[in-house]
């Protein structure tokens, strides 16, 4: 491969069935079993399957109940998130012995910028290798110039995979999927693509891009041609600083109005602002997330001068926002979010001076 006409090398590692290996490791008497990791909530969903439930269509976010009448043979497990965020940090710390610039993206998956090494294939298979040796636990490894391409190409031969597309590589391999194999478009992207016609990333890729614009408009149209040809601009950022933070909970039942509402709300953001005040972080927009019974979502925000981490400050105004959204249906989910972390407050304009009065340089 002629890395020297690459604008980039970026090589992203995705961690083989994460939460299920690494509870196999705990319980290696479920190997070769269809395992889940679920939550057991008459709401609950998938967490993570092992390949041996995803021959059954068990996979990812499919509702926990659904995942049993597919697979009753299935052993289902809790799940375990701060033994897996333990786990996680031994993997990534791995990536950043082995390399400068490392881009985590979530507990079992990070981008790595290998420009300018000699031999970036030979850095990535050590990195491979290293986090095989040391926690036990595989990976597969999609290598590319783009983080789009080195994404879907970590996927293309799981499990413990190792596969390197230039773009037009990755163009050719996947013109015959669906356009839901990009990251981003989603299940009614996908609909509305079938209904004028494109099933697949080749028939995206070819659609005149005026035709998109008029479909999907001008700024989402041409987004959409553009990574179904795998054009993706990024670099691997080394540090992501999330600019909101949010707490979220989905009823075992639905809830019916406000005053049943409120004490959720409390908890809430006393766990939100709890989060905010230990990291030193304030926001200025503070919103609600309310998702109904008919799986509506709605969001309502409110953006104030001063930025506050303050639990009084935050709760009343997410308890207002829900008092004036006053859900006419019952509620299945309710978030709570402060946004614009870090910002710097709003300054105040100096008042323009009232007629006769004469305006003072301090």
């Amino acid at each position: 491969m002629d890395y020297s006409s690459w604008p980039q090398v970026v090589a992203h590692i995705d961690m083989d069935a994460f939460y299920v290996s690494v509870e196999l490791q705990r319980r290696p008497e479920l190997r070769g079993l269809p395992v889940v990791v679920a939550g057991t909530g008459p709401r609950a969903v998938v967490t993570t399957a092992s390949y041996e439930a995803r021959k059954f269509g068990v996979f990812s976010a499919t509702p926990a109940e659904r995942a049993r009448r597919l697979c009753p043979q299935a052993v289902f497990v809790p799940p375990d998130f701060e033994h897996y965020r333990e786990r996680s940090r031994e993997v990534m710390a791995i990536l950043h012995d082995h390399v400068d610039r490392a881009e985590v993206v979530g507990l079992d998956e990070a981008y790595l910028d290998l420009s300018g090494l000699e031999r970036p294939r030979a850095a990535a298979r050590r990195v491979k290798a290293a986090i095989r040796e040391t926690t036990g636990l595989a990976c597969s490894i999609g290598l590319g110039p783009s983080k789009l391409v080195a994404k879907v190409a970590s996927d293309a031969e799981k499990p413990d995979g190792f596969v390197e597309l230039t773009r037009a590589g990755a163009c050719d391999r996947f013109a015959g999927s669906s356009p839901g194999l990009i990251p981003g478009i989603g299940p009614k992207t996908v609909e509305r693509l079938t209904s004028h016609g494109i099933q697949t990333l080749g028939e995206l890729a070819g659609t005149p891009p005026s035709a998109l614009a008029a479909w999907f408009g001008h700024r989402l149209g041409p987004h959409l041609a553009r990574v179904a040809r795998f054009e993706d601009e990024r670099t691997v950022q080394t540090v992501r600083v999330a600019k909101s933070e949010s707490r979220e909970t989905t009823f075992d039942r639905d809830l019916n109005g406000v005053a049943a509402l409120e004490p959720v709300l409390e908890a809430l953001s006393a766990r939100l602002c709890e989060t905010l005040v230990k990291q030193e972080r304030r926001g200025r927009t503070i919103g609600i997330k309310v998702r109904l019974d008919d799986f509506s979502t709605h969001t309502r925000a409110r953006t104030r001068e001063q930025p506050t981490n303050e639990l009084s400050v935050v709760h009343e105004t997410a308890r207002e926002l829900l008092r004036e959204f006053d859900p006419s249906r019952p509620v299945r989910l309710l978030g709570v979010r402060v946004a614009g972390l870090d910002e710097e407050a709003v300054p105040r304009l100096p008042r323009a001076p009232a007629a006769g009065q004469l305006e003072l340089s301090l």
